[in-house]
C-alpha cells in the first residue's frame, strides 16, 4: 500500500474535487477478474487511483545505507468523459521522491503534481510508462525497470531488475481492505528487485544536524542494493471508519518475501488486515485479519508537525513475530502539496530475535491527521 490520491483527494490541487464524484462514477474491483501480466503493469485509467510504488535499500562503495523512495500516482477525476479541450482535468499525474540518509539525519524528499497530456506527464496503458515532467518509470522487455528522478536536492538514476516471479497478491490480485467486497483494489507486488545505478545527494555543511539547503553541495554515488515495487489500483479503498494504515513490505535475507497491512480505526483497532509471506521454495502462506497486528515498541515525535509515529514495532503473522527498527527516525513525509498528507515512510530493518532476518519500507498513515475517504 502507499498513500492513495483516492483517499486524499489532492485533485483540488488542479481545480477539481475529487469528493463531489461518487464511486459509480469510476470502475470497480471484482473478484472475478484476475490480473494478467505483464499487460496489467500499465496504467488503468477507468479507475479512480493507481500508483506504482518503489522502496529499497541502497549500498554505496563505502558500506554506508541509503533508503529510498520513488512513487508515481495516476488518479481520475470524473470530469466530463466529452470535454473535447487537451487541456481537460481527466487524470492527475503526481509523483514522489525520497532519500533517507543517516549522514543528513532527514529525509530529502520532493513531490509533483501536473494534469495529465502534451507528453509532459502520462501514464500509458498495457505496459508500465509513466512519466512526469523529467522523472520517469519505464518497464523494458525483460522486465527490467529504468528510473530517473531528477529532483530538488538529490537524484536517483536506478535500473531495477527482477531476480523471481511477480507476487500477486490476496486472491489472484484482488486484495480485500476493508470487510465489504467493495472495499478492495488489483493489487500485485515485485519483491527481490536487484539494483544498480547511482545517488546524488546533498552534502550539508555543519554535519548531519543541518538541513540540507539549495546551497549545499552535492555528490553522486554509484549504489548497489535490493528493491520492492507495488502496483495497486482501485476506485474504493478505505472504509469510512478507517483513519489510516501501517504496511509493510520486506525483502528477507534467504529470498523471501513478505507483506503485511492493516488498516486502523482511530482507536487503533484493526478494521482490516492482511498479510503474505512468501518463501524462498516459492511456498505462498496467507494471514487472514485475526492472524496480523502491529504491536508499537517505540515512538518518535515530529519537531516539524508534532505527530507521534511508532517507528519501531513488533509485527505478528499467524505464529511468527517480526520486529521492525528504523534505519533512521526522521522519515517523516510531507506531500501536503500534491497527495495532500504528511505521514511517516522509512527504511527499517527486520528482525526475528536477535538476528537481522532482512530489509523492508514500513509505511505509518493517519497519525498527523486522519486520512480523508473522499466521500467513499
Amino acid at each position: 500500500m502507499c498513500i492513495g490520491v483516492g483517499s486524499t483527494s489532492p485533485s483540488s490541487a488542479a481545480g477539481d474535487d475529487l469528493s463531489t464524484t461518487t464511486p459509480s462514477t469510476f470502475a470497480a474491483v471484482t473478484p472475478d477478474h484476475p490480473i494478467v501480466l505483464p499487460q496489467d503493469t500499465g496504467a488503468h485509467p477507468a479507475f479512480r487511483t493507481e500508483w506504482w510504488y518503489a522502496t529499497g535499500w541502497l549500498n554505496t562503495p563505502d558500506n554506508q545505507p541509503l533508503g529510498f523512495q520513488i512513487t508515481f500516482f495516476r488518479t481520475a477525476t470524473g470530469h466530463d468523459a466529452t470535454d473535447p479541450s487537451a487541456f481537460a482535468p481527466a487524470q492527475l499525474i503526481i509523483a514522489h521522491a525520497a532519500v533517507s540518509d543517516p549522514a543528513i539525519g532527514h529525509l530529502a524528499h520532493d513531490q509533483r503534481i501536473a494534469r495529465q497530456g502534451f507528453g509532459l506527464a502520462y501514464a500509458k496503458p498495457a505496459n508500465t510508462d509513466v512519466k512526469l515532467d523529467a522523472w520517469k518509470m519505464i518497464r523494458a522487455a525483460d522486465g527490467h525497470y529504468d528510473v530517473t528522478i531528477d529532483a530538488r536536492g538529490f537524484s536517483l538514476h536506478l535500473v531495477l531488475a527482477p531476480t523471481q516471479a511477480p507476487l500477486v497478491q490476496g486472491e489472484r490480485g484482488y486484495s480485500r481492505k476493508g470487510p465489504r467486497p467493495e472495499q478492495a483494489s488489483y493489487y500485485y507486488s515485485e519483491p527481490q528487485l536487484r539494483v544498480t545505478g547511482s545517488v546524488v545527494r546533498p552534502i550539508t555543511p555543519g554535519g548531519p544536524s543541518k538541513s540540507a539547503s539549495k546551497n549545499a553541495s552535492k555528490r553522486e554515488t554509484t549504489v548497489t542494493g535490493t528493491a520492492w515495487l507495488d502496483h495497486e489500483w482501485s476506485s474504493t479503498l478505505l472504509d469510512a471508519d478507517a483513519v489510516g494504515w501501517d504496511w509493510l513490505g520486506a525483502n528477507l535475507k534467504d529470498g523471501s518475501a513478505l507483506m503485511a497491512f492493516k488498516v486502523r480505526r482511530r482507536d487503533g483497532r484493526a478494521i482490516w488486515a492482511h498479510a503474505t509471506l512468501r518463501q524462498s521454495d516459492g511456498q505462498i502462506t496467507n494471514f487472514s485479519p485475526d492472524q496480523v497486528d502491529f504491536t508499537a515498541n517505540r515512538t518518535w515525535r515530529s519537531p516539524r508537525t508534532g505527530a507521534s509515529y511508532p517507528v519501531s514495532m513488533t509485527l505478528r503473522t499467524g505464529a511468527l513475530t517480526w520486529q521492525l527498527d528504523p534505519l533512521m527516525d526522521d522519515q517523516e513525509l510531507d506531500s501536503r502539496e500534491s497527495a495532500g498528507a504528511v505521514y511517516w515512510e522509512g527504511a527499517v530493518r527486520v528482525k526475528r530475535g536477535p538476528a537481522e532476518v532482512g530489509r523492508a519500507y514500513l509505511e505509518l498513515t493517519g497519525y498527523a491527521d486522519a486520512l480523508r475517504t473522499g466521500g467513499q
